[in-house]
C-alpha cells in the first residue's frame, strides 16, 4: 500500500508519499495549483502502482483551497482520506514536543496518519447537495453583511430622525426604507406633502400603513431634534440602497435553495417549523448520513456536544459546549430548535421540562437542538417522515 501526504496552500501543494514498509517513495513534490501541476502528481504516483486501489491519499480540509485537487484526485479515481487539521495539528504535538511546521513535514505528518488512524474516507457529495452548500453559506454571508448596513442604518436615523423609530416596528422594513429613501431627513419629511407621503407609506407596506400613520410620522418630524446634513442624507440613501441590492440577492438564493429541496424531497421537511432555509443548510452541511455512525457523531459534527474534564477524583459540573464543526449547520440547529417548540408539541414541552429545571433559556435551545439532531438523524437514515403534533 501507498501512502501519500499532501499539504495543501493557495498557490501551491507539498506532497509526501511512503509504502507500507516505511520506505520513503517522494520525500518531497512541490506542485503548482493547476491542471499541469495535478497532472505531474498523477502521473508520480502512477510510476509506484499500477492500480489506485493500492493508494491512499490524504489531505487536510483547508476550505476551498483543497476543492479543485480534492475533484481531480476523486475524478481519478483515488481513495481519498480528508483530513481535519484540527487532528494533523494535535497529532504532531503528540508525536513530539519541539515546535516545528514546515509544509514538508505536514505532508509527511498526513502520510504517517493514513497508516497509523482509522481514518474514513473521503464521500463525494451529489450535485445537489454540492449546490446547496455553495447556495446556503453564500446567503449566510449576505446575511450577515446585511445584518451590518442594517446596523448602520439604525445609527443614521438616530442622527436624522430619532423619533422614528419609536412609531415603527423597524427601521429596515420596506415602507421605511422606501420612506427614508426618498426623504432622508426629518425637515424633508415634515415639508413634504401629505398626500404623496400617505401614498408613499401605503404602497409600501401593502395598505398597513394608512394617512393617520402619515399625519403621525410628518407631525412627530415637524417636531424632531434630528440632524438636517446633506451628508449623512447621502451616506443614508447608500446605505439603503445597499441593504436593498443584499436583500433582493439572498431572496434570489432563497428561490435557488427551495427549488433544489423541492427535487430532494427531504423528510426534514416534514418537521413543523424548519423552513426551507434551514432545511437547505442542514442538509446542505450533513451531507450523505451514512458518514456518521450515530447521532452522537452528528452532534460532535455540529460542535453541539458538551466538553468534558476529568482527572483523579475531580469531574468539572460545569460543561460548555465545544462549538467545533460546523458553525453554519449549529447556527441552522439552534434557530430550527427555537422554531420547531413554537410549532410542535413534543419539543415545546421538552423545552418547558428543560426550563422548569432552571437551566437558562439559551442552554436549554441547546439541549433542545441536540433532541432535534437525534430525530434528524432517524429521519434521515430511515427516510420516514416526522409524526408531528401541531400546536393548536
Amino acid at each position: 500500500m501507498i501512502y501519500v501526504g499532501i499539504d495543501v496552500a493557495k498557490d501551491k501543494h507539498d506532497c509526501f508519499a511512503m509504502n507500507s514498509e516505511g520506505e520513503i517513495l517522494i520525500e518531497k513534490l512541490t506542485i503548482a495549483n493547476n491542471l499541469n501541476g495535478f497532472e505531474t502528481l498523477y502521473n508520480s504516483l502512477m510510476n509506484f502502482s499500477d492500480s489506485l486501489d493500492n493508494i491512499k491519499v490524504g489531505l487536510e480540509a483547508t476550505g476551498h483551497y483543497s476543492n479543485n485537487i480534492l475533484n481531480f484526485l476523486t475524478e481519478k479515481g483515488f481513495n481519498i482520506y480528508l483530513i481535519n487539521p484540527l487532528q494533523t495539528n494535535l497529532y504532531v504535538k503528540g508525536q513530539s514536543l519541539r515546535k516545528t511546521k514546515t509544509d514538508k513535514l505536514d505532508a509527511h505528518i498526513i502520510a504517517t496518519m493514513l497508516i497509523s488512524d482509522n481514518l474514513k474516507p473521503y464521500i463525494p457529495v451529489s450535485y445537489h447537495i454540492s449546490e446547496l452548500k455553495s447556495l446556503t453559506r453564500h446567503r449566510f454571508r449576505l446575511v450577515k453583511e446585511n445584518s451590518k448596513f442594517k446596523t448602520s442604518l439604525v445609527r443614521l436615523v438616530d442622527i436624522v430622525f430619532p423619533e422614528f423609530p419609536k412609531i415603527v416596528s423597524s427601521v429596515a422594513q420596506k415602507s421605511c426604507l422606501a420612506l427614508l429613501y426618498e426623504l432622508p431627513s426629518a425637515k424633508e419629511i415634515a415639508e413634504c406633502n401629505l398626500k404623496h407621503l400617505t401614498h408613499l407609506l401605503s404602497e409600501n407596506s401593502n395598505k398597513k400603513f394608512d394617512k393617520d400613520k402619515a399625519i403621525e410620522i410628518r407631525e412627530l418630524a415637524q417636531k424632531s431634534i434630528g440632524l438636517n446634513s446633506n451628508s449623512v442624507s447621502f451616506e443614508l440613501k447608500q446605505t439603503i440602497s445597499i441593504i436593498q441590492f443584499l436583500q433582493q440577492q439572498i431572496d434570489d438564493i432563497e428561490k435557488r435553495i427551495k427549488e433544489i429541496l423541492k427535487e430532494l424531497n427531504s423528510p426534514i421537511l416534514s418537521i413543523p417549523g424548519i423552513s426551507y432555509k434551514l432545511a437547505g443548510t442542514i442538509i446542505a452541511e450533513i451531507g450523505d448520513i451514512s458518514r456518521f455512525d450515530s447521532p452522537a457523531k452528528l452532534l460532535a459534527f455540529a460542535g453541539l456536544d458538551p466538553s468534558m474534564y476529568q482527572s483523579g477524583k475531580f469531574f468539572s459540573t460545569h460543561s460548555v459546549m465545544v462549538k467545533r464543526g460546523s458553525k453554519y449547520l449549529r447556527f441552522a440547529l439552534i434557530n430550527a430548535a427555537r422554531m420547531v417548540c413554537m410549532n410542535d408539541v413534543t419539543f415545546n414541552n421538552f423545552k418547558v421540562k428543560k426550563l422548569s429545571e432552571g437551566k437558562h433559556y439559551r442552554v436549554t435551545l441547546g439541549h433542545v437542538a441536540k433532541k432535534l439532531v437525534r430525530v434528524i438523524y432517524y429521519l434521515l437514515k430511515t427516510n420516514n417522515v416526522y409524526q408531528a403534533d401541531k400546536i393548536a
